[in-house]
């Protein structure tokens, strides 16, 4: 199953990797950029290598690092970390094409790329982005891209709805998982977490952005499959197999797209 959720830990806190992996989120994210100041950098990668070293293979396998964007005079180094620590998965900010995506392979020929799409040039490159060699995802960068067009969030989430289209459409067209929605800063602040979560499924988003590890639960709660809606998936399942391609559920045929919604339903429960 894709990941429905990926936790920021910022690089230069080794002190909290463990947590993170504890809190149940399905990815962790060690962040090189936005979370740790310039001067700090060195010593974030210094930590998050010396985890690799002594990390299970399991978690090594649920941990993405955020490198900084493929401009800044940090890349050279945080590719070399990757390489040497022999971490696959890669968040690569402000995603802006698909040359941006052949620098970090160029590197890290193997590397797994979550393109974390965050401008209107990203946006409007969201395709190219998508179908790059090594991207497996897309996210939304919804904080940096309101400011990149000048948004005040407060006012409400409207401003983003046709980037959110894009980077689903795109999603899609490439054969990728669905897109993951940014963050909600306010953490404190359960309504508005799943207010947000419930606004980008609506415009065809999977997973989340989460930046504490008491927001993981309430959104694993709010993306898994009612009893009801378990229940219907496992009639409609039921009566396929029972009549393939001729079913009937409560006086309504069943077609291959409700087949298809209902073992959707189904995996979505790990069932």
């Amino acid at each position: 199953m894709d990941p429905r959720t990926y936790l920021f830990v910022p690089g230069n806190r080794p002190e909290r990797f463990a947590k993170a992996l504890a809190s149940g989120a399905d990815a962790v994210v060690l962040d090189l950029e936005d979370a740790v100041a310039p001067a700090s950098k060195r010593e974030a990668r210094d930590a998050i290598a010396r985890w690799c070293e002594a990390a299970h293979e399991a978690d090594r396998a649920r941990v993405a690092v955020r490198i900084n964007d493929v401009l800044s005079s940090e890349i050279a180094e945080d590719l070399r970390l990757l390489r040497d620590a022999r971490i696959a998965q890669v968040m690569l900010p402000k995603a802006e094409a698909a040359a941006h995506v052949r620098r970090v392979r160029a590197e890290l020929p193997q590397a797994q790329v979550l393109a974390l799409v965050e401008t209107a040039r990203g946006v409007a490159q969201a395709a190219d982005v998508a179908g790059a060699d090594g991207v497996i995802r897309l996210a939304f960068g919804t904080l940096d891209f309101a400011l990149d067009l000048g948004l005040d969030l407060a006012e409400g989430p409207d401003g983003l709805a046709h980037a959110a289209g894009v980077l689903a459409l795109a999603s899609r067209v490439a054969g990728l998982a669905a897109p993951v929605a940014g963050v909600t800063p306010q953490l404190d602040d359960e309504p508005r977490l799943l207010q947000d979560l419930a606004w980008a499924r609506c415009r065809g988003f999977g997973a989340k952005l989460c930046i504490h590890p008491r927001q993981i639960a309430p959104l694993h709660a709010a993306l898994a499959p009612s009893p009801e809606q378990l229940a219907w998936a496992r009639r409609v399942m039921a009566a396929e197999a029972a009549s393939p391609g001729a079913a009937q559920l409560d006086g309504q045929m069943v077609d291959q797209p409700v087949v298809l919604q209902a073992r959707r339903t189904l995996q979505r429960a790990g069932a």
